[in-house]
């Protein structure tokens, strides 16, 4: 029945005690986890999610890493885009470095980190942020003190 769905999903996402509210006085994060609970009526097999953290606070972000890991683990098969890498470190057993539309690097974040450290010779664990520079051929220089990417 919908209603015992709608009380599921709810607590799901850790919004039960906000049930009665107007969405319009929902905080970002928790729009974000409604959004995710929307996703999940259908009981989909597979999930697509766009960036689910852009523009959230990190006590938000935390919460939304939490139910993605929740949802994968109740079985649900999660894509997630993300500029955020810290994040697909966190949060994915397998990813793929799109550039211009082509997968150009592909495996688990551990094999991917790996594989720049040998091939590179680094001495310390490299981030995927440095995979993802690499991958990309682009370098970060220093300018007046800022990093930027070019």
């Amino acid at each position: 029945d919908s209603e015992a769905r709608t009380a599921e999903l709810l607590e799901l996402v850790e919004l039960e005690d906000a049930a009665d509210r107007r969405v319009k006085g929902y905080s970002g994060g928790m729009k974000r986890r409604l959004d995710l609970a929307s996703a999940l009526v259908h009981r989909p097999e597979v999930l697509f999610l766009d960036e689910p953290t852009t523009g959230l606070d990190p006590a938000s972000r935390l919460t939304v890493w939490d139910e993605v890991r929740r949802i994968n683990a109740l079985g649900t098969t999660v894509f997630l885009t993300t500029q955020y890498l810290e994040e697909a470190d966190q949060l994915c057993q397998r990813l793929a470095i799109i550039d211009h539309g082509l997968i150009i690097r592909e495996g688990t974040p551990t094999s991917l980190k790996a594989e720049l450290r040998e091939r590179t010779g680094m001495t310390s664990d490299p981030t995927l942020d440095e995979v993802f520079l690499d991958a990309t051929g682009r370098t970060r220089e220093r300018v007046a003190g800022e990093v930027r990417e070019v």
